[in-house]
């Protein structure tokens, strides 16, 4: 089976090429149909893609329909005007669109109006902090929410070091050489075979003058680059260990919850974890030994833990 790409227009925040601004997904769906009741959409990390969830949604598609999205400034969706933009306010109202937009074509492909498509959301990383959102008023959009090693709290480790490759994006001189690199610098994912990293290292890449370049806009590093000066200003201060506003985000989410987390993470502590089973919405925790920030969803573990948690009654 081959995904179909598709796109759809969005209001909000300006586009850098065009009058109208799009974001795009890769469907899997095996019937081709849009009356299938339920939809799992996969939502990559902050410098990722959507077709990191090829495998994941190869092995779902047969029963649901899987949509795997690029965020605004990656892979095949349009580059924003304004750097600035580059954050979770614009990726929620995004994502809360194309939500609607699934609503609106379900009914209609059912001919019932009001008819429960029912939303569930694998989320990586940043993408589970925009599944978070939409999972908590005022959305209470989603039925299953998957968070792949985030939570309310993540350590400024961890930030800086993205902080220390976000928005470099060298230009390598062959496809192979781009692939070398990627491997390196996603080495936390855990141990995966040649073919396994080529898989999913080539649509991180396009073409630019010279050889090969990233597939993102390098402008999502100006507001990662703010925020991490913020907190570190925050952090020298000795501003005291005040909640963070997304643990009252968590406590607010109405979706069954499981939470991911490679056990060498640096982003999720087992802190965190634990709390996150404790409260809210009490998620389920999963660990995976020998994975670092964060699990693939490509080994066959990975797999059949999200699939059994998304297919069960």
């Amino acid at each position: 089976m081959e995904p179909q790409l598709n796109f759809l227009e969005v209001p909000g925040v300006r586009a850098k090429f065009s009058s109208q601004r799009r974001i795009a997904w890769w469907e899997w769906n095996a019937t081709g149909s849009e009356q299938s009741d339920q939809v799992v959409l996969c939502v990559h990390g902050l410098s990722r893609q959507a077709r990191d969830f090829d495998v994941l949604a190869q092995a779902l598609a047969p029963q649901v329909r899987v949509l795997c999205v690029d965020i605004a400034g990656r892979g095949q969706s349009d580059w924003l005007a304004e750097p600035m933009d580059y954050q979770l306010p614009t990726y929620i109202a995004d994502m809360a669109e194309l939500l609607r937009h699934l609503r609106l074509g379900f009914e209609q492909a059912t001919g019932r109006d009001g008819a429960e498509l029912r939303l569930d959301w694998v989320g990586t990383s940043m993408g589970g902090l925009i599944g978070m959102a939409l999972a908590a008023p005022p959305h209470l959009a989603l039925r299953r929410l998957v968070l792949n090693d985030v939570g309310p709290e993540i350590q400024l480790a961890s930030l800086r070091r993205i902080e220390t490759y976000l928005g470099n994006l060298p230009v390598f001189p062959s496809e192979i050489a781009a692939v070398h690199v990627l491997q390196k610098l996603s080495a936390a994912f855990g141990p995966h075979s040649p073919e396994q990293w080529l898989a999913l290292s080539r649509p991180m890449l396009r073409r630019s003058l010279g050889g090969w370049t990233l597939h993102y806009d390098p402008g999502i590093a100006a507001p990662f680059k703010q925020m991490l000066a913020d907190m570190e200003a925050l952090h020298h201060g000795g501003a005291g260990a005040a909640e963070s506003p997304l643990w009252q985000l968590y406590d607010q989410i109405q979706a069954c919850c499981l939470l991911l987390r490679g056990a060498e993470s640096d982003l999720l502590t087992p802190e965190t974890a634990a709390a996150m089973a404790d409260r809210g919405p009490r998620a389920r925790c999963v660990e995976f030994a020998g994975v670092g920030h964060a699990p693939a969803l490509v080994q066959p573990d990975q797999v059949a833990v999200v699939k059994d948690f998304l297919l069960s009654s």
